[in-house]
């Protein structure tokens, strides 16, 4: 059973010493019910969000989350042109715990939001970028995972191998991938500082601006380029062109002219890990639905021979190309996402 907002609110004030709620209000968490959600308003006017997980895997991903946010120093964090949460609190309550954060203003953004506006898709990039260009210390410092060049190359090609174990994945693709991981000089890059889970829904907008970003629990040190894979599903390539745009002029350092390429191939593989996980559960609707999604890009990246993704080529694949393919393969929504969404609609109503 779902724990009221009177709950919630008295969980609060045990989190938070001198804490003063005047109102809470229930925040839907959608259909999974993975959080107890509440957005709180103090005698003061500020604005506050509880969370209490509702699962062993909630639980967890709030862990990490915690940690992530912990390591984003005072300093980190005024190098960043938008807000991370930031920790208040927590209280226990039964075998897990509410954790209070601050409330940042803005609506999750979505892949549409880019194409109506170049500014907001600028903007990304240079979100993306700035966190990109944060000191690799902030993660060593925190004891966070730390990747090299060549172990997301290893990783990469353990995915592709798992997923070529099932005999589900059509020879054209796994032809395609091999020779993109072991080309060399695509994997040639500087590890840096990174987000690790983004998505369009991570990002909190208002107007052109991005207000925040959310969902940090897998923050390391890895391949910049894992934080755009998703750009694949922008319905308009100079929209995620304009993404690329910002990010190179707000990045610090050499430009890495291959960080598209291997998003196209991280995007590609975010494929191959659906057929991986519907072969875990033995689901055969997970299993069917990945194997539909692999034939189609099989066929397109047939019919366009001229452009692998190896480094060996001067132009990469149209953004469009497996755009149907990646939107019909399920994404789990951030909760926090999903929260702030609730409670911006709610601020807005009051």
């Amino acid at each position: 059973m779902a724990r009221s907002s009177l709950t919630l609110a008295a969980l609060a004030t045990a989190a938070v010493a001198e804490l003063d709620v005047v109102s809470a209000t229930p925040m839907s968490t959608g259909l999974t019910g993975r959080f107890d959600s509440a957005l709180l308003q103090t005698r003061g006017g500020d604005q506050l969000i509880i969370r209490v997980p509702t699962s062993q895997e909630a639980e967890t991903e709030q862990s990490g989350d915690l940690v992530a946010l912990r390591a984003l120093t005072a300093g980190s964090r005024k190098r960043l042109p938008f807000r991370a949460p930031e920790f208040v609190g927590q209280a226990p309550v039964g075998q897990t715990r509410g954790v209070v954060y601050d409330f940042i203003p803005g609506s999750p953004a979505s892949l549409d939001s880019l194409d109506e506006s170049v500014g907001l898709a600028e903007g990304f990039g240079q979100a993306i970028a700035a966190i990109h260009s944060l000191p690799t210390s902030v993660i060593t410092d925190a004891g966070l995972p730390v990747l090299s060049a060549s172990e997301s190359a290893r990783a990469a090609t353990s995915l592709k191998n798992r997923a070529a174990a099932t005999g589900r994945v059509p020879v054209e693709l796994l032809t395609r991938w091999s020779v993109a991981l072991d080309d060399s000089a695509l994997w040639q890059f500087q590890p840096a500082v990174i987000h690790g889970a983004l998505g369009p829904e991570s990002f909190l907008v208002a107007g052109e601006r991005v207000t925040g970003i959310l969902d940090w629990s897998n923050l390391k040190v890895g391949d910049p380029a894992s934080d755009l894979f998703w750009l694949s599903s922008v319905s308009h390539e100079e929209s995620a062109t304009s993404v690329f745009s910002g990010y190179n002029v707000g990045r610090a350092g050499p430009v890495d002219r291959q960080l598209r390429k291997r998003a196209r191939l991280y995007a590609e593989l975010e494929i191959a890990k659906w057929l991986v996980h519907g072969s875990d559960l033995r689901d055969p609707s997970i299993v069917d639905d990945a194997v539909t999604m692999l034939n189609g890009l099989a066929s397109t990246a047939q019919a366009d021979l001229v452009n692998p993704l190896s480094s060996d080529t001067g132009r990469v694949l149209a953004v469009d190309e497996v755009e149907a393919m990646l939107n019909q393969t399920p994404r789990r929504e951030p909760v926090a996402a999903r929260d702030h969404a609730n409670a911006a609609r709610i601020s807005d109503d009051d």
